[in-house]
């Protein structure tokens, strides 16, 4: 196995040295149950979307400690021979319950469950958080514009902007929300997901003349492509774009100057020259507010690129992952939780559920069992729906969680539990959540 294809690394020191005590102490086989949730929604935000489940099951599928890995660990002292031993022969053997990837989440929601040995379970906790942190920020930040741009298209072009595996990632996160597409090859190569793209700057720059280039795009891609017309003029670039295509031009796309005055003048002049279905795509450093401020000016499509991929303001989801719960000698579950200030946990096993009235989401409840009770299937209410499936069974990954079949799935669930949110979510101004998060105990339930 090389280092390449092991995932086994991408985890925090101290959860070998918790492993590698545990093994001493006779506690590593303790069956355990962890829960990633967050405290709240980071920006003041009035919901949460959950992404990165499938593609950490495919990061799980390859948490493995081969020959290189074992050799880092032990050459550095990381961990002693037992450890390495128990390194050796890990596979995750014990199940994960999460939400859907594309669901909706709020404070205190119980995202991913997962229950197996102290051992195995602990060891997953920065592998879960990098990737859910990461992705479910990009989805909570593109969900946004995807409220804000309406029915008008959104593609992801932020590549540039993050490291280039995160890139691929975000462009996946912001697809799942609501994009319709992503210039990122690699993306579309595993994904599955819709790839577009024309022409930089740099392609008129190469040129003698803004004509020259347009000629060369067009006789290469035809006149339905989009031309980019701000390079020197905009005005220009239009009747230059319209001179060289013909009117049944595909678009035009607007990278600088104040959008919403810009896109008017450019709607006027296209229709002035009888180039009335061509359409325009804005670009420059869009994020949710400017989409929505643009919701009157005639702009047809929208290409955010930093602003999605950093998570518009709020880099990371703030999710923690946390023992809730651990059996005891006798079999029966005992709840287990921080108490510290500010970052206290509820213990306990947890069931979710989704509350509505006439279709509407009204809460999120939360059934929490504090000893051996049964968590129930059902919530009870009349119209509510459970939030939680089986993912990871006995160690075996659900197949239809991954790759660019998950990826669809979970796109087409967000775009449908969307419509449950009340009018009240759709604001982008800072507020409290949308949902109230309520926890019953399952054996009053």
């Amino acid at each position: 196995m090389t280092a390449a294809a092991s995932t086994g690394l991408l985890t925090d020191r101290y959860e070998l040295t918790m492993i590698d005590a545990a093994l001493r102490d006779g506690t590593a086989d303790r069956r355990c149950v962890f829960e990633l949730f967050a405290r709240r929604l980071p920006g003041a935000r009035r919901f949460g979307v959950v992404a990165g489940t499938g593609r950490l099951l495919e990061q799980l599928q390859r948490f493995r400690f081969g020959d290189d890995e074992l050799r880092f660990l032990r050459d550095n002292r990381v961990v002693d021979a037992a450890t390495i031993a128990f390194l050796q022969g890990y596979r995750f053997s014990g199940s994960i319950t999460a939400y859907r990837e594309g669901e909706l989440y709020f404070p205190g929601s119980p995202i991913v469950i997962v229950e197996g040995t102290f051992a195995e379970a602990v060891i997953l906790e920065t592998l879960a958080l990098s990737i859910l942190n990461f992705d479910s920020a990009v989805a909570n930040a593109a969900t946004r514009m995807s409220i804000a741009a309406g029915d008008r298209p959104l593609a992801e072009m932020g590549s540039r902007r993050a490291a280039e595996h995160s890139a691929v990632a975000a462009a996946r996160a912001a697809y799942i929300a609501g994009f319709g597409a992503t210039s990122n090859l690699e993306a579309g190569r595993t994904w599955g997901i819709p790839t577009m793209g024309t022409a930089a700057h740099s392609w008129t720059l190469l040129h003698d003349t803004e004509e020259d280039a347009f000629r060369s795009q067009i006789d290469a891609l035809g006149i339905d492509t989009t031309l980019l017309v701000d390079t020197y003029g905009i005005e220009d670039g239009v009747a230059t774009a319209i001179r060289v295509a013909g009117t049944q031009l595909g678009g035009v796309r607007i990278d600088s100057g104040d959008l919403p005055t810009v896109a008017a003048q450019v709607r006027d002049q296209l229709d002035a020259l009888g180039a009335t279905g061509t359409k325009i795509t804005v670009t420059s450093d869009l994020d949710e507010f400017s989409i929505a401020a643009l919701a009157a000016s005639p702009v047809d499509a929208y290409g955010v690129g930093t602003s999605v991929v950093t998570g518009s303001g709020a880099p990371t989801a703030g999710m923690v992952y946390k023992l809730v719960a651990r059996q005891a000698a006798d079999g029966s579950w005992v709840p287990v939780a921080k108490s510290s200030t500010g970052k206290a946990s509820m213990g306990g096993r947890k069931a979710a559920f989704r509350t509505r009235e006439h279709g509407t989401a009204t809460s999120e409840l939360i059934v929490v069992a504090d000893g051996f009770e049964t968590l129930p299937d059902t919530p009870g209410h009349p119209d509510a729906r459970s939030l939680q499936v089986t993912i990871v069974d006995g160690g075996e990954v659900d197949a239809g969680a991954v790759g660019a079949a998950g990826v669809a799935a979970a796109r087409d669930h967000h775009l449908r539990v969307r419509e449950e949110l009340p009018v009240r979510a759709l604001a982008l101004s800072r507020s409290d959540p949308a949902l109230p998060t309520v926890f019953v105990d399952a054996a009053a339930s």
